[in-house]
């Protein structure tokens, strides 16, 4: 910071210019420019925190001038100030309660909420998306799946837009080890996309609906090997699923996800299932080289964790 420049004094009598006073209005357009003003000199001097404040300072000028989609990007712009003071304190290994990282979030759920009042739910998904992102640079995968549950659900007339923040839902999900809440997110998924992906005189999805399908298919199965429930406690949908990889069935639904994943991938999944219900451990670790390059990286994790399961049996 410019040691010839008392950037707080400053500050102080930007914001006493802004006080009501007798018989006299405050000129809040100036203010808003000086703040403005401040944040950028503050920022290329690399102080994002008190940038992050003058960024502040202008979005409620913004407020009083009834400038909404301005308060926004200056709440958003506050947010983002305040994440990289995190972030240069969290590499220059300093202790800390991660205040710069609190304020960041009230700026975004500011920015958040103002957008849905303004009838901008595509802008506010857009925050939660950018908030949720940074809470995972920030190894907080909890934290972060509640922002993209937020932006589905303020996507919903935007089906493939809401099914993608659906599947970081999920992925967040994993990644805490919450199974059950990763395979009901999944479910939910499974039956949006049959849903919304088809034709009126087809039922067979289009387009990226067919990668949503398989990939919800493939990672449900995967984690209902993991979670290994008992027929007393297994959920109907969760039992049809399994069903569809029993050997001698022969059913529509065994057919339908045939067709739609192929018969190669079908049938690495289908013994996948069998070897797992038969505790075939050394089937288990041949299935594993086969099936690897035909998943993702998430899936191979868990199908990693299952194995790393039936081995201890």
């Amino acid at each position: 910071m410019d040691r010839n420049t008392d950037y707080i004094a400053l500050y102080k009598s930007t914001a006493a210019g802004l006080r009501k006073r007798f018989l006299k209005k405050p000129n809040v357009a100036e203010g808003r420019d000086q703040f403005a003003s401040l944040a950028k000199n503050l920022s290329q001097q690399d102080c994002p925190s008190y940038a992050g404040f003058c960024s502040l300072a202008q979005a409620r000028c913004e407020h009083g001038l009834g400038n909404f989609p301005s308060e926004i990007q200056c709440l958003v712009d506050a947010g983002r100030y305040f994440v990289l003071a995190e972030k240069q304190t969290s590499d220059l290994l300093c202790p800390s309660y991660q205040e710069n990282l609190s304020a960041a979030i009230n700026c975004y759920e500011h920015a958040i909420k103002v957008s849905v009042d303004s009838g901008e739910p595509s802008l506010a998904a857009l925050n939660c998306q950018e908030l949720a992102a940074v809470l995972l640079d920030f190894k907080k995968p909890g934290e972060a799946s509640i922002y993209y549950q937020r932006a589905a659900e303020l996507l919903l007339q935007n089906p493939i837009e809401c099914l993608q923040n659906m599947k970081k839902v999920a992925s967040c999900k994993i990644n805490e080890e919450d199974y059950e809440g990763a395979l009901t997110v999944l479910t939910e998924m499974q039956f949006m996309a049959q849903e919304r992906g088809g034709v009126a005189d087809s039922e067979k999805p289009l387009g990226i609906y067919t990668d949503i399908l398989i990939h919800c298919e493939v990672t449900r199965v995967l984690l209902l090997m993991i979670l290994q429930p008992t027929p007393q406690r297994i959920r109907p949908e969760h039992a049809q699923t399994l069903e569809k990889y029993a050997w001698h069935n022969n059913s529509e639904d065994q057919n339908y996800i045939l067709e739609l994943m192929g018969f190669d991938l079908f049938l690495l999944l289908q013994s996948l299932v069998m070897s797992c219900q038969s505790n075939e451990i050394d089937e288990l670790h041949a299935l594993q080289t086969e099936i690897m390059p035909k998943l993702g990286q998430e899936q191979n994790e868990l199908l990693n964790n299952i194995v790393e399961i039936y081995l201890k049996k």
